[in-house]
């Protein structure tokens, strides 16, 4: 297993993308060839790449362009209707009397970050500890979990009970399953890319290994320095320990000299790490400190803002509505596209235009029956939703009441208040806001694999974190390694509010 270190903005995935092309060139069957990602994004990016360029049928010839849980999930003889699902949860949480988290519906496409996952802390802690291969008495005592030991032990005994009687499996029993049945399901391959893979837990690894022993040459990609979900299983120091040959990418395409000096102030403090260097971009960059994030102009530009954790986020999401900014949290809009093509395709309406049938239905659904709308008319049951319509003909045709002298906010009185003051604010600024947003606020975690031109980072710990910090330091370092090199020309460290729990930077 050859391992090429990827240190941020070096291009690791974009060269194993042309090692792939290298591969289809010279005559490698595709489906041959597996390249295996740690979100469904990456895996789809290479598919589509590959796909274009020699002309190959994503579904049929690059069949092993996936993430890694989904080929070994696809892979097995497990059927769909066995998988465990939120409906069997729920009823073993009644059958054993205890009170479980709900369980959303997963995919075997769904990124590995949401099939490990659990609204359940015991759940959780027990999936966890198979994910990393120890016993669950270990990973109870290392947690801080609150519930008993001999609750977490109940659960366990009699969730593999029900499993068994019922005929099901979670995710983790898939993995299991994969790895442990060798070749009987794992194809041989000419090649094979595993990217990220300082994000794979040791039970992940056993999967790997199997890869490799299954593949004429074998290439993982990651980057130690960057590894950052050690809480959710992963076992950076395997990657580290890997024997065999290395490359590291020795110039960074992101990351300007100035920022490249903080997060070199930073890589240099991590005890357990593969020594590497890299290049900075051939600019400067710039490195600010401030007080507040209200101070920064974001009216221009890409925007990241980034939190150790989720909730230090609220305040500035607030302030970033109050001012009229149009941004994304936790993966959605500000402001949902309904909202927005309700606003916008009445404003269309208003000035002569025509919108589809589709729109004009989420235009009406804003509105009140008997005071915008004739009673009866509000499903637009005679348009199909690609029929272009005017406002005329809305009035003569369809039961619309509101005429064009009224405004939007006017016109669609069913709007949420809040909605309205928002759309309000984002129109005074001027801000365009049925696209994507320049501005993304978001955890550090969250942003793995992100970039911008600007970056602004807050150096807060929250308590668990900074018990954490005391304990195990590497971790921290890396979280915060990855969140000044998302930085493309200008980093934003902002001072933390609590001087004794707060991040050196």
């Amino acid at each position: 297993m050859f391992r090429i270190f990827g240190p941020p903005g070096t291009g690791k995935t974009t060269t194993l993308l042309n090692m792939v092309d290298k591969a289809l060139e010279d005559g490698v069957e595709p489906t041959r060839i597996a390249f295996l990602a740690f979100t469904r994004k990456a895996a789809n990016e290479a598919k589509e790449r590959a796909a274009e360029r020699f002309n190959l049928d994503p579904s049929k010839d690059l069949v092993f362009f996936r993430t890694l849980h989904s080929l070994a999930l696809t892979m097995t003889d497990i059927r769909a209707e066995q998988v465990m699902q939120d409906e069997n949860y729920r009823e073993f949480s009644t059958a054993i009397g205890i009170e479980l988290g709900s369980q959303k519906k997963v995919s075997l496409e769904d990124d590995i970050s949401t099939i490990v996952e659990s609204n359940d802390p015991i759940l959780g802690l027990i999936n966890l500890a198979r994910l990393r291969k120890v016993p669950l008495r270990l990973q109870y005592d290392l947690s801080d979990i609150n519930f008993n030991w001999l609750t977490v032990n109940y659960v366990d005994k009699c969730l593999r009970e029900y499993k068994e009687s019922q005929g099901l499996f979670d995710f983790t029993d898939m993995l299991e399953h994969f790895a442990s049945n060798d070749a009987r399901f794992c194809p041989k391959f000419e090649l094979c890319f595993l990217d990220e893979a300082q994000d794979l837990s040791p039970l992940q690894w056993d999967i790997a290994h199997l890869l490799d022993r299954r593949s004429n040459k074998m290439y993982c990609a990651g980057d130690d320095d960057q590894a950052i979900y050690r809480w959710a299983g992963a076992d950076v120091d395997h990657f580290i320990n890997l024997p065999g040959g290395s490359e590291t990418l020795s110039k960074s395409y992101r990351v300007p000299w100035r920022i490249h000096e903080v997060a070199e102030s930073i890589v240099n403090r991590i005890d357990r790490r593969f020594p590497k260097r890299y290049a900075p971009r051939d600019e400067a960059g710039n490195v600010m400190r401030i007080a507040d994030v209200n101070s920064l102009d974001m009216a221009t530009g890409e925007w990241l803002i980034l939190s150790q954790a989720a909730y230090q986020l609220l305040p500035i999401t607030n302030d970033l509505k109050s001012n009229g900014y149009l941004f994304s949290y936790r993966g959605r809009r500000s402001i949902s596209e309904k909202v927005s093509e309700a606003v916008n395709g009445w404003e269309q309406l208003r000035r002569g235009r025509q919108v589809s049938g589709a729109v004009a239905r989420i235009v009406y659904s804003y509105m009140s029956t008997g005071a915008r709308l004739v009673r009866g008319y509000k499903k637009l049951s005679a348009l199909d939703d690609d029929d272009l319509v005017t406002l005329d003909e809305l009035i003569e045709h369809h039961g619309l009441l509101a005429t064009n002298d009224m405004i939007w906010s006017e016109a669609m009185d069913k709007l949420p208040i809040t909605d309205r003051a928002y759309v309000t604010a984002l129109l005074r600024r001027g801000e365009k806001f049925n696209g994507r947003p320049r501005i993304t606020a978001s955890t550090i975690h969250g942003s793995k694999g992100g970039e911008a031109d600007n970056v602004v980072l807050l150096t807060d710990l929250s308590t668990a974190a900074d018990i954490q910090f005391q304990q195990s330091p590497d971790d921290t370092h890396r979280v915060f390694y990855v969140g000044v090199t998302r930085a493309k020309q200008n980093l934003y460290i902002v001072d933390a509010e609590d001087v004794s729990r707060s991040y050196d930077l």
